[in-house]
């Protein structure tokens, strides 16, 4: 699938036709890195990123948890990486064409919107639960 910045001046094509998972988190952490009601992460498995003059890193000086890579043009945040872990996150609404009907909420206490009936739920982050993490962690 197609990944594109809002700008248009970074894009690439995931590994995978579709994640191995996809997410909506609505904690406050999520909320606050996504400037937005929620944050949406497309969970693949680990691959190279790719080198593109727009597409520069930033790596949190004060934690590790993970590297965040965004378009130098825009600031459009498009992969996490979670150094330890096997897999990485794309800011799914940068995806062209992505199916959200298997998407699992998260943290849905904190929910600013109503999610709707027949989604997956929980009241959980993917930190409690131990499935997974949309910053980058490993699917179990």
């Amino acid at each position: 699938m197609d990944v594109i910045c809002q700008c248009g001046t970074v894009k690439f094509t995931t590994p995978l036709p579709k994640p191995l998972a996809l997410y909506v988190c609505h904690c406050m952490q999520c909320k606050r890195t996504a400037s937005a009601a929620v944050n949406s992460s497309a969970i693949y498995p680990r691959f190279a990123v790719p080198v593109l003059p727009a597409l520069s890193v930033y790596k949190y000086a004060r934690n590790t948890r993970f590297v965040s890579y965004f378009c130098k043009e825009c600031g459009t945040r498009l992969i996490h990486i979670t150094p330890s872990k096997n897999v990485v996150s794309i800011k799914a609404a940068c995806i062209i064409g992505l199916d959200w009907s298997s998407a699992v909420h998260l943290s849905t206490l904190c929910s600013m919107l109503p999610i709707s009936e027949g989604s997956e739920a929980t009241v959980e982050s993917p930190e409690q639960t131990g499935t997974a993490a949309p910053a980058g962690g490993d699917i179990k």
